[in-house]
């Protein structure tokens, strides 16, 4: 049986997007110091995460879980305790749970794509509860172990958490959350790469990582109204 390839069902501005993306995050790290290969692992293995994520792929979840693990340890070395925290306590976990929830809400059996799904108010307003109370709680946790750049880890906490969870449930949105989550990583990096090079990948990483979820929340929109049509027509 032949394996299949992910990749051949990327749309030619999809492989272009993901070829650049790896281009300027590897230009990065050589620009950099380039004594540090974590870094440039973990932004590859992320920004073709988020390309199949925006596609809708249960794959992009995967590597979602790996960028996570990786990612977590990248910002152990730069004492960003709430990055850390976030992605092993609940990125990585929730990314896990969507890989189960992707598989069994398929759009067409046996298909590739997710089917796109719409919040109700509930549903919105227990995000957002949740979403307050894990700002309220991690601040204090990340102010206990001195975490570098507290305000902005904090914020960080509140687009990945409302980011993941919109992931879960299968919504667009879960990429406009994400793009404001990857503004406050590029402030974030950009702070430790004044005084380290080597983590000048990590900010490009995010800036490919934005436009990917502008993509992304394009795409998954499209997604939306293609199925929506084909159910209405059915």
């Amino acid at each position: 049986m032949k394996p299949h390839n992910p990749f051949s069902e990327l749309s030619r501005f999809e492989i272009l997007l993901w070829t650049l993306s790896m281009l300027v995050v590897s230009l990065g790290f050589f620009l950099g110091n380039p004594t540090q290969p974590l870094t440039l692992i973990a932004s590859l293995v992320g920004v073709t995460a988020l390309i199949f994520v925006a596609k809708g792929f249960v794959l992009g979840q995967i590597l979602t879980v790996v960028f996570s693990l990786l990612y977590a340890v990248v910002s152990l070395r730069e004492r960003y305790y709430g990055e850390m925290i976030t992605y092993l306590g609940m990125s990585a976990p929730i990314a896990l749970m969507s890989v189960i929830s992707w598989i069994h809400h398929p759009y067409e059996q046996g298909k590739s794509e997710v089917e796109v799904a719409s919040l109700g108010r509930q549903k919105v307003c227990a995000i957002m509860l949740c979403s307050i109370l894990a700002t309220i709680l991690f601040y204090f946790i990340l102010a206990y172990f001195n975490t570098a750049s507290l305000l902005v880890s904090t914020l960080s906490i509140t687009t990945s958490f409302l980011a993941s969870a919109l992931m879960f449930f299968r919504s667009p949105y879960y990429a406009l959350a994400y793009a404001a989550n990857d503004i406050v990583l590029i402030i974030l990096w950009i702070i430790s790469t004044i005084h380290d090079l080597s983590c000048l990948p990590m900010v490009l990483c995010f800036v490919m990582f934005f436009l990917n979820d502008l993509y992304g929340y394009y795409n998954w929109r499209r997604m939306k109204h293609r199925q929506q049509e084909k159910k209405t027509a059915a």
